[in-house]
């Protein structure tokens, strides 16, 4: 049976997907065995986030997705009896969100909770609204987890700036939260509330890096402009403390512009991150990976609205052109294979393998988009441009997967 790292002629993988699109014949068992051991050997990243209710923890979930509220709070699944996470997008998750019931809640132990999700996490966030001056249950339990885990990095969250405000209070600008001291232009209430919590951490055991972020993450009838006031320094604080990649993963930048794209976008990076597990797996066929990447293009059709019949199929692989996408995707692994040549523990079947088939497969949902915004709006679609796209896309999509890969090496 031909595996993907086995590949020598790589027309043999682009007749592979042709196949399993035009004539699909999959046995779904050992699809789903296979995506099951990628899922194994690339686990989702978790954030763990902890606090009082009504702390602010959802409206964190809701600025970092972009998810509006209605869809996070339909989309929080028990993992205890007390504990909840969101998975995210639901399914083929990017991120895994735990979040344990309210801290100091009247006959709630938490411990147990704390136990599970302590063997879980990949980044700590403690979240505090910052007019609350009681957080001792929540310093309580960040004791105890730094007790046993002094090398663990904690990102503390405090919100709700603006109920500090004076009346008629507005943002500052630019976001001043991270100066050492605090400038003379915050509120005199605000500042002493936020001091008071970091005062308060300081006791907390451990070597690792404590990093506060002040933010204000509000609904449009607040009245308070901008909405997510301080995320871009949260986001900043997360990848200064793990090497997740998580902003790049959820948001791709300026590409992501529309709630259409941005779906697809999740999408395409959940479908590619699978599909990069399943390329570090030494015994998965090329049926495997073609089958992953069969299921992402399904899926963009549903979502814009378009026909997936053979005609279209065709059309699409017509224009992408096989030809150009298999050499330029040979061309590219073999720039990544020298690269990773020195690197003590890779082997290079395990990166070639993984980069070959995460990459190859965020491109191709990447070109599909283009592809189906130019039907579902009645215009042509360029042979070039959708050529050009898949290019750029596959050393893009590369880059994103490269922290997640080499965590795992």
């Amino acid at each position: 049976m031909m595996k993907w790292g086995d590949l020598k002629n790589w027309s043999d993988y682009w007749e592979q997907l042709r196949k399993v699109l035009l004539d699909p014949k999959v046995d779904e068992a050992l699809l789903e065995k296979s995506l099951q051991e990628a899922r194994e050997k690339m686990p989702v990243p978790v954030l763990w986030m902890i606090g009082k209710t009504q702390a602010g923890k959802t409206s964190i979930i809701r600025a970092m997705t972009g998810s509006e509220t209605a869809e996070i709070g339909n989309g929080f699944q028990p993992c205890t009896r007390q504990s909840r996470f969101y998975d995210f997008p639901a399914d083929m998750p990017v991120v895994r969100f735990l979040d344990t019931r309210g801290l100091g809640e009247v006959a709630y132990e938490p411990t147990d909770d704390i136990e599970y999700c302590e063997s879980k996490a990949h980044l700590l966030i403690a979240v505090m609204k910052v007019a609350d001056i009681k957080q001792q249950a929540v310093f309580d339990v960040l004791h105890k987890v730094r007790e046993r885990h002094p090398e663990w990095p904690l990102l503390i969250v405090q919100t709700g700036l603006h109920e500090c405000y004076l009346p008629g209070g507005q943002h500052i600008q630019p976001w001043p939260y991270d100066r050492q001291p605090l400038p003379d232009s915050a509120p005199s209430d605000l500042k002493r509330a936020l001091l008071a919590q970091r005062e308060s951490a300081q006791s907390l055991p451990g070597d690792a890096l404590v990093r506060w972020v002040a933010v204000d993450l509000t609904l449009p009838e607040d009245g308070f402009d901008p909405q997510d006031y301080g995320l871009e320094a949260l986001w900043q604080a997360i990848e200064a403390l793990s090497s997740l990649g998580l902003e790049n993963l959820l948001t791709s930048g300026e590409a992501v512009r529309d709630l259409f794209e941005q779906t697809a976008h999740q999408h395409i990076v959940g479908y590619s991150t699978t599909a990069a597990g399943l390329g570090t797996l030494p015994a998965i066929d090329l049926m495997a990976v073609t089958a992953v990447q069969a299921k992402l293009l399904h899926s963009l059709a549903v979502l814009y609205s378009q026909s997936w019949d053979k005609r279209t199929i065709s059309e699409f692989l017509g224009l992408l052109g096989a030809g150009m996408a298999t050499g330029y995707l040979a061309r590219w692994i073999g720039r990544t294979v020298a690269k990773v040549l020195p690197v003590v523990g890779q082997t290079v079947g395990v990166i070639w393998g993984a980069s070959a088939s995460g990459a190859a497969t965020y491109a191709l949902g990447k070109a599909a988009v283009y592809f189906f915004v130019q039907r579902r709006n009645h215009l042509n679609v360029d042979a070039q441009t959708i050529r050009q796209i898949y290019a750029e896309e596959l050393e893009r999509g590369a880059a994103m997967l490269k922290n997640r890969l080499q965590g795992k090496s």
